[in-house]
């Protein structure tokens, strides 16, 4: 069974029930879950960028921490936290090769055509691109 779940997590609704699911397989499967929140940044030089992610990226992961363990905290031990910038479906995906990922759960949020189209889709972009199992949660 999956032993590595990977978990892209925004904060919204969906992304808690994704969250919840995937430490309900790790329990049941003695495995762990990496949970990673893109920030994707749209302003500014790679050098701006990357001053961004370094004052704010490490206090950033012990929020989320804080954040997961008010959600499960009985599992603290099975959570791994990350976050990165870039675009969340590509951030996810390099993940799976980075870590070792067996398993991907993320939430999906609807959204109009238009929107689809302006901003494009997570959920879309990880099942298209994926060579593990993903799991969506609505």
């Amino acid at each position: 069974m999956f032993k590595y779940s990977l978990v892209g997590y925004d904060g919204s609704v969906t992304s808690q029930r994704a969250f919840r699911l995937a430490i309900d397989l790790a329990r049941t499967c003695g495995g762990r879950v990496r949970v990673v929140n893109a920030v994707k940044l749209i302003e500014g030089a790679a050098d701006t960028c990357a001053l961004v992610m370094a004052d704010s990226g490490a206090r950033r992961a012990n929020e989320l921490m804080a954040e997961l363990k008010t959600m499960a905290p009985e599992a603290a031990e099975l959570i791994d936290v990350e976050v990165v910038s870039g675009n969340p479906g590509d951030v996810l995906l390099q993940q799976v090769q980075r870590h070792g990922v067996d398993h991907i759960v993320i939430g999906h949020t609807e959204r109009g055509a238009l929107a689809r189209w302006l901003l494009g889709s997570v959920s879309t972009d990880v099942l298209a691109g994926s060579h593990v199992p993903v799991t969506v949660v609505r």
